[in-house]
């Protein structure tokens, strides 16, 4: 059967999906999807996968794909982080029978992605992103998508949309920083032929109708507005304990880390726990999925005495649209907005704002977070000032750490495909492809010398076998 493409692909394979929940790294995993699918959502993505890890070594595969295996679960697009054309494909062709399409994450903005050489930060390779969009779409048996970001300039953003279309990609994704980037995903949309979705600064099904009439899309992706709210796409907004009860329900079938379900959790009860502090305590404490149950069942009862005490007439605190046990988004204030309890700006006077770094480096107890505080309970002698910690020389190739004594000044990855390609040997790293191939070598011809004697001998012996015999008849 021929791989379907484009608007063909969107229509049949993802059903003309157009309510999308995003890759979330330890948070889109199959418990959720699942959670998420029963709310409106019609197309759901795994969270982000490193391709050379996918690749070496099978447990990873099997914890977050193969074990994954679900009928509800689709359709379904695999998410990879990759900077090597041979290794994203080895990847995909190993997922891609688990799935309905592979995306290549272009997007991710973080640090780890900047150190790995991967997502936002291959931006500008064009020539690199072109070769591995090719080479996937060749390979594989379903389509390739790209999760992309949007560049400042708007012409630019265009050409680089149609450079990833024509090297075969079939659907993309922009992220959006707000409404004034609905101009350039409006441009991208215009310019290729193939489905596009928005990602970002969604909160609600309003904000998704809004996107797609603004820009044309033909769906539109969710991340943090998901994670506050499952329901988002079926334009209500539930009690937080109904959805954290459904979600447990869904994790006893489906088993995920705790680190995941309690993830969700401080999403879901954000709100909730800025009132009742103590449970914020309870949830990080808690070592089951029945203890967490207890707690949730704790956060109904005081929701519902709260309820019960409420004054006609009574509104929501804090500003918020909703009462703090209504699932309903978190906004993030930005940096110039103004606090209105002491018309302070947010970076200078408000409770909320986050620790400077400078503040955490000099080693306060009463400053440091509190994983920073168990770390130095641990070990009485760790810094946390960034001036102390040890500066790595980077890899001439990808950016990643090389290694101290690496003859080639690589990291050990780049440094193995350089010395197998040129059979040559680095101590620094344990690699020895040339003394292995010179020892081959000796051994071959050592191998030629003793069959050369044994041949001789044989020989030999049939000479001297000859000449007794012909003594022998001779007498």
């Amino acid at each position: 059967m021929p791989k379907l493409q484009g608007f063909e692909f969107w229509r049949n394979t993802l059903k003309g999906a157009h309510y999308v929940v995003a890759p979330m790294v330890d948070q889109s995993e199959l418990a959720w999807r699942l959670l998420s699918r029963r709310h409106g959502a019609q197309l759901c993505y795994t969270p982000m996968l490193h391709a050379q890890v996918f690749v070496r070594d099978a447990n990873y595969r099997k914890e977050n794909l193969y074990c994954d295996v679900c009928p509800e679960d689709r359709p379904l697009i695999v998410q990879f982080c990759a900077n090597d054309p041979e290794v994203f494909v080895q990847a995909a062709l190993l997922a891609q029978d688990y799935c309905d399409a592979i995306d290549l994450n272009l997007g991710c903005p973080q640090m780890i992605a900047k150190r790995g050489h991967y997502g936002a930060f291959l931006q500008e390779e064009w020539a690199l992103l072109q070769k591995m969009i090719l080479l996937a779409h060749e390979k594989l048996s379903v389509p390739i998508t790209c999760k992309i970001r949007v560049f400042p300039e708007i012409d630019k953003t265009v050409k680089y949309a149609q450079l990833l279309e024509k090297a075969g990609c079939q659907e993309q994704k922009g992220p959006l920083a707000g409404v004034a980037s609905w101009e350039h995903i409006k441009a991208v949309r215009k310019a290729v032929s193939i489905p596009v979705f928005a990602n970002g600064n969604i909160q609600n099904l309003r904000d998704v109708e809004e996107c797609m009439q603004k820009t044309g899309v033909h769906g539109v992706m969710s991340a943090e507005g998901n994670l506050h709210n499952p329901a988002i796409f079926e334009g209500r907004n539930p009690v937080v304990w109904e959805m954290t009860e459904e979600y447990l329900e869904i994790v006893h079938q489906y088993p995920c880390p705790l680190s995941y379900v309690r993830g969700h959790l401080f999403k879901l009860w954000h709100h909730t726990l800025q009132v009742y502090q103590h449970l914020r305590e309870e949830l990080a404490k808690v070592k089951t999925l029945e203890g967490i149950a207890d707690v949730n069942r704790e956060l109904k009862l005081r929701c519902q005495e709260e309820i019960a005490s409420q004054k006609e007439g009574e509104k929501p605190k804090g500003g918020l649209p909703f009462f703090h046990w209504i699932c309903q988004p978190s906004i993030r204030p930005g940096p110039k907005e103004v606090c209105k309890e002491n018309e302070t700006s947010v970076s200078e006077g408000c409770m909320r704002v986050k620790r400077a770094l400078e503040d955490e480096d000099n080693g306060n107890s009463d400053i440091l977070s509190k994983n920073k505080q168990k770390k130095k309970l641990r070990n009485p002698n760790k810094h946390f000032d960034p001036s102390l910690k040890p500066k790595y020389a980077k890899c001439d190739h990808c950016g990643n750490p090389k290694g101290n004594k690496c003859v080639f000044n690589l990291c050990r990855g780049c440094c193995k495909k350089r010395a197998f390609r040129e059979t040559a040997d680095c101590p620094g790293h344990g690699l020895l492809f040339k003394t292995k191939y010179e020892k081959s070598l000796l051994w071959k011809s050592g191998q030629t010398e003793i069959q050369n004697f044994e041949r001789a001998q044989k020989e030999y012996l049939q000479e001297s076998a000859g000449l007794k015999e012909s003594a022998d008849t001779v007498l």
